[in-house]
C-alpha cells in the first residue's frame, strides 16, 4: 500500500512569539489553512482575539501579560492533547512564560517572528508604533517596555528579508523534518 500523506494525529503547540507588527497573525493564519487542506484539525488563538474574549479586563502589567499567555496556553493544551494543532500567535514578551507554557504543553514548536523596531516602525500597520513614540501608548513592548526574545527556538523567521511565502515554506519544512507533519503537498 502507497504512503499517503497524511497528518500526524498528534496534536501539538505550534507558538508564534514576536514583537506587534512582525507577522505572527499572518503566517499563523496561513499555516492553519495549510494544515487544515491537509487534513488536520487546528484552532487558531490569535492575542488580539483572545484579549477581547478570554482575558478580558486584563491589562498590560508584567503580571497581567503573564495571565493572558498562561491562559492561551492552558487552552493550547487541552486542545492539543485532544490531537488539534493548536496555534497561538500572541507577542508573549517574557521568556520565562513562555518557557512555562512550553513545559505545560509537551509537543510545543516555538516560532519567533523576527523583525527589527525600526522595520516595525516603518510598517506600523496599527499605527501604535507612532502612538508610543508619541507617549500615548505606555508600556508598549519594544518601545517601552521589554521583549525578551526566545533563548532556543524551534525556528526562526525574518520577516524583514522573507516573503510571507518564504516564511510559510521554511516553516512546513521544519515541521516536516521535526516529525510534527508528514510530507504533504506543496502549499499554494
Amino acid at each position: 500500500m502507497a504512503n499517503v500523506a497524511n497528518p500526524t494525529p498528534r496534536g501539538f503547540t505550534l507558538w508564534f512569539t514576536g514583537l506587534s507588527g512582525a507577522g505572527k497573525s499572518t503566517l499563523a493564519q496561513r499555516v492553519a489553512h495549510e494544515l487544515r487542506a491537509r487534513g488536520s484539525p487546528v484552532e487558531v488563538l490569535d492575542g488580539d482575539e483572545v484579549r477581547q474574549n478570554l482575558s478580558k479586563g486584563l491589562g498590560f502589567s508584567k503580571e497581567d501579560r503573564d495571565t493572558n499567555i498562561r491562559r492561551i496556553g492552558y487552552v493550547c493544551h487541552l486542545l492539543s492533547r485532544n490531537g488539534v494543532v493548536a496555534i497561538a500567535a500572541a507577542i508573549s514578551p517574557y521568556r520565562a512564560v513562555r518557557d512555562e507554557v512550553r513545559r505545560m504543553n509537551g509537543r510545543f514548536f516555538e516560532v519567533y517572528v523576527c523583525c527589527p523596531v525600526a522595520k516595525l516602525i516603518e510598517r506600523d500597520v496599527k499605527g501604535l508604533y507612532r502612538k508610543a513614540l508619541a507617549g500615548q501608548l505606555s508600556g508598549f513592548t519594544g518601545i517601552s517596555d521589554p521583549y525578551e526574545e526566545p533563548a532556543n527556538p524551534e525556528l526562526v523567521l525574518h520577516t524583514d528579508r522573507e516573503s510571507e511565502d518564504e516564511s510559510l515554506a521554511r516553516l512546513l519544512q521544519a515541521l516536516e523534518l521535526g516529525s510534527y507533519l508528514n510530507s504533504g503537498p506543496p502549499h499554494r
